[in-house]
């Protein structure tokens, strides 16, 4: 099986500051070094890299860089990540303007997958019509993915209009996006991730694995998820993808990861 690590756990999850007033320039970004996060995750076992877009366009102009760091760790670049708020139709050009970019780059060093965040919730609360808003974002987030070769897939998350379940279904009854579904975010926002992969197997070319345990966000085993039931579903289905494991935030980001390799080889039997 195919199992990367993403390097967001190095320096924890920001945006990038000149998108407080320039949103075409407002990336995720990890603050931490990309260089360390990715011989960490390589000494650790895994096969590849998943990095916000952010963390991939510090090397727009140094593209020769990345590709060495990669080659010199024996890592494959499996996809990058991009949010955006999506419902606001003022700045929706500049934000399609930013994954553009992301995408071109990303593309050019080899990623395979375009994952997407977003879907803001207003000061006002959430409006019926926010998810037609997301759902035509996303179209065409989609196809500047396909545009450049890439796989794109939403993501669901926290704090925006897809975190519980019954908005997860409404969202992909109106978009023919594929999921990239983030184990623990679904079992945060009240859902059932075992479900939701046997739900939408057909529609999943990539996820995201992540335990969860008392309102965190954990290193595999070390919280209640049921992996084993979900690798399962993933067999039962054909799935032959990528799966990248996601920690957010740890004390020691090198041992989450080696954490988290030693129960899918211990616990789960996973051959990487």
């Amino acid at each position: 099986m195919k199992i990367g690590y993403q390097t967001n756990t190095w320096g924890g999850v920001v945006g990038h500051p000149a998108g407080v007033t320039s949103v075409k320039d407002l990336y995720y970004l990890a603050n931490g070094s990309t260089e360390t996060a990715v011989h960490d995750i390589a000494k650790a076992g895994y096969r590849g890299i998943e990095l916000f877009d952010g963390n991939l366009m510090q090397y727009e102009d140094r593209p020769e860089a990345f590709r060495k760091l990669l080659a010199d760790n024996g890592q494959a670049l499996v996809g990058v990540y991009c949010g955006a708020n999506f419902i606001y139709a003022d700045i929706l050009e500049d934000e399609l303007y930013k994954i553009d970019k992301a995408a071109k780059l990303a593309s050019e060093l080899g990623a395979e997958h375009l994952v997407l965040g977003g879907g803001a919730i207003r000061a006002g609360g959430i409006r019926e019509s926010d998810y037609q808003a997301l759902a035509d974002g996303l179209a065409q987030a989609a196809a500047i993915a396909r545009k450049y070769g890439l796989t794109p897939s939403y993501h669901p998350h926290l704090g925006t209009i897809v975190q519980a379940p019954k908005q997860l279904d409404k969202l992909m009854a109106m978009t023919d996006i594929s999921l990239c579904p983030d184990t623990a975010h679904i079992e945060a926002g009240g859902g059932d991730p075992v479900e939701v992969i046997r739900k939408y197997a057909k529609r999943i070319p990539y996820l995201h694995f992540k335990d969860y345990g008392n309102g965190a966000f954990l290193p595999l085993g070390e919280g209640g998820q049921r992996f084993a039931d979900m690798l399962q579903a993933l067999e039962q289905s054909g799935y032959d993808g990528w799966i990248t494991v996601e920690l957010d935030s740890h004390d020691n980001p090198a041992e989450g990861a080696a954490v988290s390799m030693k129960y899918l080889r211990d616990s789960l039997k996973v051959t990487v």
